[in-house]
């Protein structure tokens, strides 16, 4: 289990990243966000105009500190990666304060029934502008290009900063932990194809909405589809062996898991399963209420 760092944290300061970018760290440390959603302020410090990426939760203090960054530079754009309730609910008020237009991600708004191992969604959260693949936002100096990442949610965007080779990863590799995928808006062969998407891209570094910056961005992902790949190795051979619901897959395949942990496991496994399903190599039948899963 990744444990959270011992404070102090840099909340509600800027930190400077790299040039063109700024970090300010909110005060929404949690199981879910490790120490805090992480909004980036993208553009010279000199200069004009900027962006910001993922403004976080409705907090008054983070929205003070969003605006200590931005530092008196007109807001060209409140981009949001997905629409979580860490990422998004800012955008609004945000943008109430400033005039500036909401753009990004597409709306999403789902209710999931039972635990979850992420934050729920934002109903709050209306963009002026939808983001295609490959569409973005310029300002004085500086070019976001949204990239689509579909998989932990069906609406999640990554952000390439196109004069300094970084990429915002939102949820969908983070500096700290994997991605959970969680049905029915998650989808495994989604995020796997994203991350083959990522790993076909030369980014010189990567901004997370959480965690460290990732300086090797090629290997790490290459090590996520690995383990996803292992994963799915073992949920095929616990199929060969018996019929099962997704709870029987734990003993096997997470030994010695923290008990909080094993909601989350459940859903990992379920989403492996609803995929290995799609591509006909798993299927199940309803007992009651619960799903058991064979072979095909």
């Amino acid at each position: 289990m990744v444990t959270i760092p011992p404070q102090p944290w840099p909340t509600g300061l800027a930190e400077e990243v790299e040039p063109l970018v700024k970090r300010v760290l909110a005060p929404n440390p949690s199981p879910y966000t490790f120490t805090g959603t992480q909004t980036y302020v993208v553009g010279a410090p000199q200069g004009p105009d900027c962006a910001v990426i993922d403004p976080g939760p409705a907090d008054e203090a983070h929205l003070d500190a969003i605006l200590a960054a931005v530092d008196g530079r007109r807001i060209m754009a409140i981009m949001c990666t997905h629409t979580h309730r860490d990422h998004s609910p800012a955008a609004a008020p945000l943008s109430q304060r400033t005039g500036a237009p909401i753009v990004g991600c597409a709306p999403l708004m789902l209710q999931v029934a039972g635990p979850r191992s992420d934050e729920a969604f934002d109903p709050t959260y209306a963009p002026d502008r939808v983001l295609e693949d490959g569409e973005g936002m310029r300002g004085t100096g500086w070019t976001l290009t949204a990239i689509a990442t579909p998989g932990h949610t069906s609406n999640h965007l990554c952000f390439a900063l196109e004069e300094s080779g970084a990429l915002f990863t939102g949820d969908h590799v983070m500096g700290w932990s994997t991605s959970v995928v969680i049905p029915p808006d998650g989808d495994m062969g989604a995020y796997m194809a994203s991350l083959e998407k990522l790993l076909a891209r030369e980014d010189r570094v990567y901004h997370s909405a959480h965690g460290e910056a990732i300086t090797k961005p090629r290997q790490l992902v290459r090590g996520m589809i690995g383990h996803r790949r292992q994963r799915e190795n073992q949920i095929l051979r616990l199929l060969s062996e018996s019929a099962r619901p997704a709870s029987g897959f734990i003993p096997d395949m997470y030994k010695g898991l923290d008990p909080r942990l094993v909601p989350a496991a459940e859903m990992s496994v379920t989403a492996h399963l609803i995929d290995l399903e799609k591509r006909g190599l798993a299927v199940h039948d309803e007992e009651g209420a619960t799903a058991v899963w064979r072979a095909a």
